[in-house]
């Protein structure tokens, strides 16, 4: 059995913590199924990821990357900006389907931009409490 140290890894992941954190990673990741890149030899899996890691097996910056992924509580998404969405006041229904009657879908509607419509609905007031709540 080839015994493993910090010292054969060291030359591809300079940082010490970084490679106890990519190390420590890499050996959960086996853990829960990933496939070996190398021989297990019966080793445990911490020992495995070692080695994988100074045998260049494995890339450190994909893990490095996978990490920082499976840290992260909150991904951001790049959404485009919704355009603004149409202003419907009260009972305009209503007169939308007289119209639509009279002129076959020729309705137009005011635009309220998104943040006319959080100002709006910061205006309004809840509905009072009663007893059968």
């Amino acid at each position: 059995m080839a015994r493993v140290t910090v010292e054969d890894c060291i030359d591809k992941v300079e940082n010490r913590f970084e490679l106890v954190l990519l190390a420590a990673h890499r050996a959960r990741m086996i853990s829960s199924g990933s496939p070996l890149t190398i021989d297990r030899d019966n080793d445990k899996n911490p020992v495995v990821a070692l080695r994988e890691i100074a045998e260049q097996t494995v890339s450190p910056e994909d893990m490095k990357e996978d990490l920082i992924h499976s840290l992260q509580k909150y991904v951001e998404v790049d959404e485009p900006e919704s355009e603004a969405v149409p202003l419907v006041p009260v009972g305009a229904q209503q007169q939308a389907t007289q119209v639509n009657a009279v002129d076959d879908g020729a309705v137009e509607f005011d635009r309220m931009s998104e943040e006319d419509l959080l100002r709006g609905l910061e205006g309004l007031v809840p509905p009072e409490r009663s007893d059968d709540y």
